[in-house]
């Protein structure tokens, strides 16, 4: 494989000469001063490339063009935002670039409610509380129709996390799930998230598909004619959320996603710590079944907590999905690959959401984007993947 690492453009903290530093090759990042619907130029494009390899590095995995709201729900802006997009799938075409990593979650992004949870060792990890998102939506929020989407004791209980928390921890929450997280290109206050919530009212999980439907068939042709594979993440968590639908959350998701635009250019990221939040999904048997068209992988872990819908991040090799299971399908895929002469043998992958020690604790940096972290998660990563790949008979 592969092994990348996610880099925010010049303002990131962490600078792609310490990247250097810790084993990767390749860089995943995007323009994310471009405002989303607009046309990513070739020139844009061509000198956040130069800036890579002038650090000795390779732009290898561009995360994310992100799809507009208008393209989810299907408002006035769709087509020009659709064919903007195939412009941009072009335009990163001819400047070499191979794959997009890509999501369809509506209004909000990936979605936590801790960005600093205390591990026992004295690091910090992210959470998805679901009581304490439950309260948000419920009483901070306070979304119309939100009590339907809770049982009477989980609302008792969000009650009670609210009666009991004191200002800062609220603020901490409202601030978390309203000011965005890297990679959600939105952020919000209480009022813009009510009136973005309010464009999807009685928007069904078919018509949230239907919708992706139709952005996949505006803009695959372009990926083919470009060279370009597109790698849809799933949703994270993979669960509806202040009562919108996702529509990438399981196999039977996925398995719609590839039949909607059948194409080689058409694929998927395999988001380990996304698909394992919930129990139901086999992220093995996933990556064994869709193997030929994951073009990108984000292996980190997770572990559900005991109520089944709260989870926190989990150490790359630790947590509940079997993580060196994964890695054998990937290196599995890559060799049948390079066995048949396929023109992307090398699957990318990075580490992902890593915990906050040493040095991370005194740096500003963005939550569960630290150096040492994902340093320490990689490192891992690679020790398993050379141990694997020592054992594995050649295909």
């Amino acid at each position: 494989m592969e092994h990348t690492w996610r880099w925010f453009g010049p303002d990131d903290p962490i600078t792609l000469g310490e990247i250097r530093q810790t084993d990767a090759t390749g860089i995943v990042t995007a323009l994310h001063h471009v405002p989303n619907g607009e046309v990513w130029s070739i020139e844009e494009i061509e000198h956040r490339k130069a800036v890579i390899e002038a650090a000795g590095l390779r732009w290898s995995v561009v995360e994310s063009v992100p799809v507009h709201e208008h393209i989810k729900w299907g408002g006035p802006e769709r087509s020009r935002a659709i064919a903007n997009y195939a412009q941009t799938l072009r335009n990163l075409g001819a400047a070499g670039l191979r794959t997009v990593c890509y999501n369809f979650m509506p209004v909000i992004d990936w979605a936590r409610t801790d960005q600093r949870w205390s591990l026992p060792t004295g690091g910090f990890a992210m959470r998805f509380d679901f009581i304490a998102h439950a309260a948000f939506d419920l009483f901070i929020l306070v979304r119309e129709g939100a009590a339907a989407d809770y049982t009477a004791d989980e609302i008792a209980r969000a009650r009670a996390f609210i009666d009991a928390a004191d200002e800062d921890t609220l603020t901490a929450l409202q601030n978390t799930v309203l000011l965005g997280l890297p990679g959600s290109e939105e952020s919000y206050d209480l009022e813009s998230l009510r009136a973005g919530l309010a464009l999807y009212d009685g928007l069904t999980a078919q018509d949230l598909r239907e919708n992706l439907g139709t952005f996949l068939r505006g803009v695959v042709p372009a990926a083919e004619e470009s060279g370009v594979r597109l790698a849809i993440h799933p949703d994270d968590p993979p669960r509806p959320l202040f009562g919108l639908p996702r529509v990438v959350s399981n196999a039977d998701d996925a398995q719609w996603l590839l039949d909607a635009a059948p194409s080689w250019a058409n694929g998927l990221t395999m988001c380990v710590g996304s698909y394992g939040s919930v129990s139901t999904n086999d992220v093995v048997e996933m990556t064994r079944r869709f193997a030929d068209r994951i073009y990108f992988a984000h292996l980190r872990n997770v572990t559900i907590e005991q109520d089944g819908k709260s989870f926190f991040e989990d150490g790359h090799i630790d947590g509940g999905s079997d993580m060196v299971g994964v890695i054998r399908e990937l290196l599995s895929e890559e060799q049948r690959r390079a066995a048949t002469g396929h023109d992307a043998p090398v699957i990318p992958m990075r580490p992902d959401h890593g915990h906050f020690l040493l040095d991370d604790l005194s740096r500003r940096t963005y939550p569960g984007y630290g150096l040492i972290g994902r340093m320490k998660g990689l490192a891992q990563l690679r020790g398993v993947e050379r141990a694997l790949a020592a054992t594995m008979a050649p295909v």
